[in-house]
């Protein structure tokens, strides 16, 4: 089993719960040590909202992770999602090195885009090296839309059959991780949720629960931290990424229900005491 600790290299977006205001509690919840690694700071995520201020923490990533190494840090588990600028690539290859040991679990989630299309503070540049990083993970988490850019294939929206789903998986696996997870998979229109490949097994199982319409900000971050803490506790990755998104999907269905704006975030509070049981079980085993 994986020590149950985490670096997680991710931004800090102050307001709409995303990124590490949801990566630290999640995983908290998991009963999973993290600390931040912050790549860059905004004052709201990128999705939906105009003017947020953007401060790029390119210079100050390898002097933090340095002086965690000089005062004996180490990680059970590497997280790493929205990354601020095209230098960052090498510089957390860089930092993936510094802690890796082969007890050590790497988990990339390319925060790059949605529904077709990348964000507003992605360049080409780094999509492309955000490829090359999930060429050392363990672990993969794209959606659809990061999926077909890293893979170089066309991006439509679903639904997706199963052999199509496993072709995208198996395509993510032969970059070099041994296991991979897909977001936003879907067989038709009325359920939704993600598929997982062990290239170990040579497995695909899907984890499909209602879908609820709308877009909720925030949940891919809420599935990849719940998923890294599901594995952290010794789960195989087909439990780990059924819990994930039952637990993403309670979020979206308690999100609906109060009516709030969607960009301030998703309604996770209230769900992460089961987390939390679900994966002291887990840890028991």
């Amino acid at each position: 089993m994986y020590k149950k600790s985490c670096a997680a290299v991710h931004d800090i977006s102050g307001f709409g719960k995303c990124s590490l205001t949801v990566a630290l509690p999640v995983l908290s919840a998991c009963g999973v040590e993290a600390s931040a690694l912050p790549t860059a700071v905004l004052s709201t995520h990128t999705g939906g909202f105009t003017g947020f201020t953007y401060r790029d923490l390119t210079d100050d990533l390898l002097p933090i992770a340095r002086h965690w190494k000089s005062v004996g840090a180490g990680f059970g588990s590497v997280y790493t999602g929205f990354l601020g600028s095209g230098k960052q690539i090498g510089m957390v290859e860089e930092i993936i090195a510094m802690f890796r040991t082969p007890q050590t679990l790497v988990l990339v989630d390319p925060v790059m885009g949605d529904d077709g299309k990348l964000y507003s503070t992605y360049t080409p540049e780094m999509a492309d090296g955000m490829a090359r990083l999930c060429r050392g993970a363990d672990v993969v988490a794209p959606n659809m839309t990061e999926a077909s850019h890293i893979l170089g294939i066309p991006y439509h929206p679903g639904p997706y059959t199963e052999g199509f789903l496993r072709e995208v998986l198996q395509g993510l696996c032969a970059l070099g991780p041994t296991m991979a997870v897909l977001t936003g998979a879907c067989l038709d229109d009325k359920q939704l949720g993600a598929a997982c490949y062990d290239a170990r097994t040579g497995e695909m199982h899907l984890s499909l629960k209602e879908r609820v319409p709308g877009y909720f900000h925030g949940t891919g971050d809420l599935f990849a931290s719940a998923l890294l803490g599901g594995l952290l506790c010794g789960m195989a990755l087909p439990q780990a990424c059924g819990v994930a998104v039952e637990f993403v999907h309670k979020t979206i269905v308690t999100t609906a229900q109060s009516g709030a704006d969607r960009r301030f975030g998703p309604k996770f509070e209230g769900h992460l005491a089961w987390l939390s049981q679900v994966m002291a079980e887990a840890s028991k085993k």
